[in-house]
């Protein structure tokens, strides 16, 4: 690699320096509230900025909004892949040597209070208890017990369809509770 090879992986090391210093906060919060797990949340914040890193040499120059949409839409994929899988895929942080910060009690305490989680905790309590009680034993058997729909269905004594229906009802209600100006995102409300 010649002098000016090198001098432009230092600038957009640099660059990304400063992304992570300006979005890392931002991050952790954004996972904290959706998985309500402040250790989860660090490690799907850092599997973040790991692929955004691998990514990085493709992104073309924008300003800061577009890099910061970016990289949640790198989240927002983490997020799901989580969700999925039930887990935190460590593959990419493996292959690029990077080891998962652990936390102590302060550290979790810390993040907790940043994303608000007691207050999100009681949001969401409040939130099912408002919920009608064919919706909320919907929810409880569809994400909680894990049942496919058909059952859920069968054991609510209505068709799979409208399972579906209440399920999706008491899942937007609790987006809702958990985030409301990013539940109302490009709604127009």
């Amino acid at each position: 690699m010649d002098a000016r090879g090198s001098l432009w992986l230092v600038a957009d090391a640099e660059a990304f320096i400063e992304l992570y210093r300006r979005e890392a906060k931002s991050m952790l919060v954004f996972f904290a509230r959706r998985t309500v797990d402040a250790e989860v949340a660090l490690e799907l914040t850092a599997e973040t900025f790991a692929q955004a890193w691998r990514g990085w040499g493709r992104l073309r120059p924008g300003g800061v909004e577009e890099t910061r949409g970016w990289l949640f839409t790198i989240a927002r994929r983490q997020l799901g892949r989580y969700l999925r899988r039930g887990r935190v895929e460590r593959r990419a942080l493996r292959r690029l040597g990077i080891q998962t910060p652990v936390m102590d009690d302060g550290d979790i305490a810390a993040v907790h209070e940043a994303a608000e989680l007691g207050s999100l905790r009681d949001a969401l309590r409040l939130e099912l208890e408002s919920l009608a009680g064919g919706q909320r034993e919907a929810l409880r058997l569809r994400v909680v017990d894990e049942l496919p729909y058909a059952t859920v269905a069968a054991r609510l004594g209505i068709s799979e369809a409208t399972a579906r229906a209440r399920v999706s009802r008491g899942l937007r209600a609790l987006a809702r509770a958990l985030d409301p100006l990013e539940a109302t995102k490009g709604t127009g409300r």
